[in-house]
């Protein structure tokens, strides 16, 4: 799975540690469910996360059984793991999406301007990456559309154009000043 997401060895050793240390105490759980998941808690406590979508991709067990197993073993191994935020995943998006530094950099203050404005308030961190992005590209050179960005973020095109609709109103507090 690490190999097929492109993580790094520190990732893998931690998803390594995570599972030798829940493996015990697993019972009837999925054992593909539990790697899946101590994956994903490794990628968080590393500070390089992956969406349970990703995960997802490269194993043959649903989200929601991942996202089970994510959360026992957070409260069996009394886990700690780091908050996720837009800005964990615009670089890599936005390295997917061939955009440029800028409009990476806009993307990122029009993230944290809508969180600041309570505009992101329930949303997805990864929702709103997309719908920033989306956001973003409409004024460069290098428009996305909602199904490109759709493509690689894995928030659906309606839940992206949404957002944008929300966030309009308030474009000009949003966009970074030049």
């Amino acid at each position: 799975m690490a190999h097929r997401l492109n993580i790094s060895g520190s990732v893998l050793d931690q998803a390594k540690v995570n599972f030798k240390e829940i493996y015990d105490q697993a019972g009837q759980k999925s054992h593909e469910a539990i790697a899946g998941a101590c994956l994903y808690v490794a990628c968080r406590q590393i500070g390089a996360p992956r969406t349970f979508k990703e995960i997802c991709a490269v194993c043959t067990v649903s989200k929601k059984e991942i996202g089970r197993c994510f959360k026992w073993i957070i409260k069996t191994l009394e886990k700690t793991v780091k908050t996720i935020s837009s800005e964990d995943f615009m670089m890599r998006f936005c390295f997917s999406l061939n955009l440029t530094k800028q409009v990476e950099a806009v993307s990122t203050k029009i993230a944290k301007r809508s969180v600041e404005l309570d505009l992101a308030e329930g949303r997805s961190p990864i929702s709103l990456a997309a719908a920033a992005i989306y956001m973003a590209s409409q004024t460069s050179k290098t428009r996305k559309t909602a199904k490109e960005i759709s493509d690689v973020t894995g928030v659906s095109e309606v839940t992206i154009h949404q957002m944008y609709k929300e966030m309009l109103p308030h474009a000009e507090e949003l966009r970074p000043k030049q």
